[in-house]
């Protein structure tokens, strides 16, 4: 199988070049040529996740042996990594709501199960490239896919990682978790301003084709851990087919039964996994698009006008705090039958205007999978609270932003299918708006979020995460903060290029 860019300037290439460049020389995304051959439930394998994970990837990895997918999911996906033997279980919480939690890995997040699985993919991309270049990975972060893209990359021979974060835009934790970090080959710089400011300059630097020769000719190539590397989007695709498969093995549905999946989501990456699991042929009802406070995705999927002109609020679901869904634009691209003009327009329409329009026939076709709504910070407290008081259920801020719109969703449409909520972050990483929902703003007041993990736990008699048990006694590593001006030049010093 060959990938294609969105924006169509580029030629076609095999998974392991697409892996390794992570973002098209045109400035657009690339995508799978084949997406509509179904992989029939019957042929899906009955097993356990690791099973599932390596017939995915077969099917997209055209060009990596069965050894080496089957070397990257053992790696990935196993007990010193994650610390449920599920890898990501569904749990059952009433009669058709289901929690699909996501955040075992070892920075408590969904985007472990991505951040895993690419450095081994990558590994394998190098050797069939015969690139001896050293790869350095470029990483802008609303939160998680920092801290679990150093995890999964720290000290990997030949591989350089820099990651930069908003300086105020991620939780007291997951700050903790990045500047903490260990590894021979890890940078993490904070970034005055906000994640759009952050992940535009990233991908600046990426369009940069006299900055990429000057990096080629030292020796190196930029790659990417954001879900705008087809790499990182793939295994996301995986867990929406094993929580199919563990609701038919459980009794709950029948095959080929419709079901419906929620989402929490900014950057549309993880909602977008699910639109390809469903063009496979996973019998997916409706995928519930929830969005935060910040609420460009909703606004969009009800009114087909994508607008970013408005203040980005810092949220208490921050890794969803995001103006620029970058991979919208391989939805768009899907829908519209590969029509990369189209893109191309919207795109600069975009960069220049700040908004654009998609026609009614796209836009018809958006709606017949996908409902979005949104779920400001109260709702947010509230849904938290009304979860763990009804079901004895602890969710973080963002899952807590999907059961509101599912909510939402449920009170509207009144449809009788089964719903998936995926779990995307444990609660521990949030304790702040965790403990406040739960027992008020006043009860423990001016206490540090990394001190609440230890009340929380108390309080509701739930475990700590191993890698937050002890994250208040790790030595600070990195404290540079940089104007998003400054993140080009900072490359080139962090590389030691003149």
């Amino acid at each position: 199988m060959r990938y294609y860019s969105t924006r169509g300037q580029a030629e076609s290439v095999p998974a392991a070049e697409t892996v390794l460049k992570g973002l098209a020389p045109d400035g657009g995304l690339y995508v799978p040529a084949e997406t509509t051959k179904p992989l029939t439930l019957e042929n899906l394998p009955a097993g356990n996740y690791q099973q599932i994970a390596s017939f995915i990837f077969k099917f997209f990895l055209a060009d990596f042996s069965s050894t080496d997918i089957e070397h990257a999911v053992r790696s990935a996906y196993n007990l010193e990594t994650f610390e449920h033997p599920a890898i990501a279980p569904l749990k059952h919480i009433s009669n058709k709501l289901y929690f699909l939690e996501l955040w075992h890995g070892p920075t408590c997040a969904f985007k472990d199960i991505a951040l895993q699985v690419l450095p081994y993919l990558l590994n394998t991309a190098v050797h069939k490239n015969s690139d001896m270049r050293k790869v350095v990975i470029l990483t802008a972060t609303s939160g998680d896919t920092g801290k679990s893209a150093l995890e999964g990359f720290r000290d990997v021979p030949g591989i350089k990682i820099i990651v930069y974060f908003p300086e105020k835009g991620v939780s007291e934790i997951q700050k903790q978790q990045m500047i903490t970090q260990e590894g021979s080959n890890v940078e993490v710089i904070a970034v005055q301003g906000n994640f759009d400011d952050t992940q535009t300059g990233v991908k600046q630097i990426f369009n940069d084709y006299i900055l990429s020769k000057q990096l080629s000719e030292a020796g190196y190539r930029l790659s990417s851990a954001n879900s705008i590397n087809w790499g990182r989007l793939l295994p996301q695709i995986v867990y929406y087919f094993y929580a199919y498969r563990e609701l038919t093995g459980q009794g709950a549905i029948k095959p080929g039964q419709r079901v419906n999946f929620v989402v929490p989501t900014g950057n549309f990456g993880n909602i977008l996994a699910g639109y390809y699991a469903s063009r496979l042929g996973l019998p997916v009802n409706r995928l519930i698009c929830a969005a935060n406070r910040n609420n460009v995705l909703a606004n969009f999927i009800n009114s087909g006008i994508y607008d970013r002109r408005r203040s980005l609020h810092i949220s208490l679901s921050p890794s969803m705090d995001i103006l620029v869904s970058s991979n919208l634009e391989r939805l768009l691209f899907e829908i519209t039958g590969h029509d990369s003009q189209r893109i191309n327009t919207w795109m600069k329409e975009l960069i220049n205007t700040g908004q654009y329009r998609i026609d009614r026939e796209t836009m018809i076709k958006l709606q017949e999978l996908f409902w979005s709504d949104y779920a400001d910070d109260e709702k947010t407290l509230q849904a938290i609270s009304e979860t763990y008081q009804n079901y004895n259920y602890l969710i973080d801020p963002h899952t807590a932003v999907g059961k509101k719109v599912l909510d939402n969703y449920m009170a509207r449409e009144n449809d009788p299918s089964p719903s998936v909520i995926l779990s995307t972050a444990s609660p521990y990483k949030f304790t702040g708006s965790t403990v406040r929902a739960l027992f008020g703003s006043s009860r423990f007041k001016d206490i540090s979020e990394l001190k609440l993990i230890n009340i929380l736990a108390g309080e509701t008699n739930t475990p700590v995460p191993k890698s937050l048990a002890e994250l208040d006694q790790k030595p600070v590593k990195h404290r540079q903060l940089i104007a998003p001006e400054d993140m080009r030049s900072q490359l080139l010093e962090t590389l030691k290029i003149d």
